[in-house]
């Protein structure tokens, strides 16, 4: 999926964007990569990759994002270090970019800053959020996004998912929807991604992506302790 050195992730909220993006850090770190993440999502105010900071820091993995009394401020002071590691050709660049049109013009801010020659922008899709119900609201999507961030979608991610609730018929179905997505679009369908509880179900599909296996590192509190937070983040990094 990580074919170039800078990768950018657009998908609207609940898409599954920022757990990929995790996850790809991870295992680009893992790999022996100088592993950059860029956290750009000034849309989705309850899980940022910039709240994975501390994790991600313990890996090797270096999260561009406001910090200390900014650490919920956007662009533009954080360019001057984007732009650093863009152009230094042994870094490995993740960006998790905004969430909808709106969040995409962040992305578009910076079209002089990431180019658009030897860059990936890869679109996560998620059937079964209220946005992305077909393969017809995708392309709709991603032509928004396009437009936003004034570049070109270069393939899609399947993501579709109901988190616990998740079977290998409701992952199919995401990826046969995001396959119909992807002819309209002309581009290919880069990867398939799963939570690794149904990595043996569909180890053995016959599928044109890759398939990519994920751990989930963002979870809602209740979760994890068995109660609803009713303060403080909505989802939280373990």
């Amino acid at each position: 999926m990580y074919s170039s050195r800078i990768t950018i992730l657009v998908g609207h909220f609940g898409s599954g964007k920022t757990e990929i993006a995790i996850n790809g850090a991870q295992a680009l770190a893992r790999a022996g990569r100088r592993v950059v993440l860029v956290d750009l999502d000034v849309v989705k105010p309850y899980f940022r990759s910039r709240s994975a900071r501390a994790v991600l820091a313990a890996q090797g993995i270096e999260v561009v994002a406001p910090q200390g009394e900014n650490i919920f401020a956007d662009l533009p002071i954080i360019v001057p270090a984007i732009r650093a590691a863009v152009r230094d050709p042994a870094r490995t660049v993740l960006v998790d970019a905004g969430g909808d049109p709106t969040g995409a013009r962040a992305l578009g801010s910076l079209a002089d800053a990431i180019p658009a020659e030897g860059a990936d922008t890869l679109a996560v899709l998620n059937f079964r959020r209220p946005f992305t119900t077909t393969a017809t609201d995708a392309v709709a999507m991603v032509r928004a996004i396009e437009a936003a961030a004034r570049r070109r979608v270069t393939g899609l991610v399947s993501n579709t998912h109901l988190l616990g609730e998740t079977t290998a018929e409701v992952v199919l179905h995401g990826y046969e929807l995001a396959r119909q997505a992807g002819e309209a679009l002309g581009v290919p369908v880069r990867a398939l991604v799963v939570d690794e509880a149904l990595e043996g179900e569909l180890a053995g599909a016959r599928l044109g992506a890759e398939l990519t296996v994920v751990k989930r590192v963002v979870r809602p509190p209740f979760e994890l302790s068995g109660r609803q937070r009713t303060t403080g983040p909505l989802f939280v990094v373990h």
